[in-house]
Formats: structure tokens, C-alpha cells, sequence
């Protein structure tokens, strides 16, 4: 593993960054192939509809999202088998779009990124609403399968609950 520090640097005079191997030795997440057939059945699952805009796209113009993002995963994803079912598709997958006027799954991305980094979850479109849990983090675990809890309530994990619940109570009368 690599960190960086700022340090003074006795050839050039002055404090710079500096980055050193801690001699730790972290392993990659990456994530497993998904099958050309399994990827058409996700398409077709949720009808060529991203899942932000509800608009049914062209299949170039989306990208198959793992719920669970892979900087929290602390290992290799395992493979993904053909034969998952609907539900499963469902529980694991969702539809960002990815055009020339945007890529979802990339704003995505930078959000996980901060929450992993600041310990706030994320903020889709700057909407401070979780339909589990709150703004914090608030899990031990930051990584691994025991971590997934955590992203539960986030839009970016479940746009679609998240939606659901907002305009649940947005249409819920209130108390005053």
C-alpha cells in the first residue's frame, strides 16, 4: 500500500509531498465479468430504463451499476452466473444512464468515494434524505460483504426505494 505525507525535503529546501510503500500488501477488488447473456437479461429486466430519468434507452447508453460499489467490496467480486434469477438481478443490479450529457453511474462513484473518505453518505442530486439511517456512516465494518448494511438507505444504492420513500413522504400528511 502507498501513503503520502508531506515531509521537508533537504534537496529542494522546502515541505513536499511524498509518498512511500508501507510494505503492506493490498489485494485489488475488481469485478467479475458479467456475461454477455446475463448482461441482456439485466437490460431486459428493467426494460432498457435507466433508473434515474425512467427513460427507456438504447443499450449503449446505459451502464449496468452494482448496487453495492466495488470500493467497499474488500475483495474480488465472485462470479457472476448466467442463471441468476429476476430477484436477483434486482437485488444486485440497477440501470444508470451513460450519454453525452451525462453518466450516472460515475456521479455515483464520486459519491461512494466521499462517504468512504468522510464518513457522510451520499447526496444525490444534493438531496439530504436517507430512507434508512442518516447522513453518517455508522457502520464498524467499511468494507466487505458486512458492510453492504450500511449503503441500504442511500439513493445511490437504491435509487428506486429512495424515490419511493421521498415521495412517500413528501405525500404523507405532516404533524405540526
Amino acid at each position: 500500500m502507498i501513503e503520502t505525507i508531506s515531509q521537508y525535503c533537504e534537496n529542494c529546501d522546502r515541505k513536499t509531498k511524498q509518498d512511500r510503500w508501507t510494505g503492506e500488501i493490498q489485494s485489488a477488488n475488481s469485478a467479475a465479468n458479467i456475461p454477455e447473456i446475463l448482461a441482456q437479461r439485466i437490460l431486459q429486466v428493467y426494460d432498457y430504463t435507466d433508473i434515474i430519468e425512467q427513460r427507456k434507452r438504447a443499450a449503449h447508453e446505459l451502464v449496468i451499476d452494482h448496487r453495492f460499489p466495488m470500493e467497499r467490496w474488500g475483495e474480488s467480486e465472485p462470479p457472476h452466473l448466467s442463471s441468476m434469477s429476476e430477484d436477483e438481478i434486482k437485488k444486485k443490479f440497477q440501470l444508470f444512464k451513460k450519454d453525452t450529457s451525462g453518466n450516472h453511474n460515475l456521479l455515483k462513484s464520486r459519491s461512494c468515494e466521499r462517504c468512504i473518505k468522510t464518513d457522510n453518505r451520499g447526496t444525490p442530486f444534493n438531496i439530504k434524505f436517507w430512507y434508512e439511517g442518516g447522513e453518517k456512516w455508522s457502520l464498524i465494518h467499511k468494507k466487505g460483504a458486512e458492510a453492504e448494511v450500511g449503503c441500504v438507505g442511500c439513493g445511490w444504492y437504491d435509487f428506486a426505494a429512495w424515490r419511493n420513500a421521498l415521495n412517500q413522504k413528501l405525500t404523507s400528511p405532516h404533524k405540526d
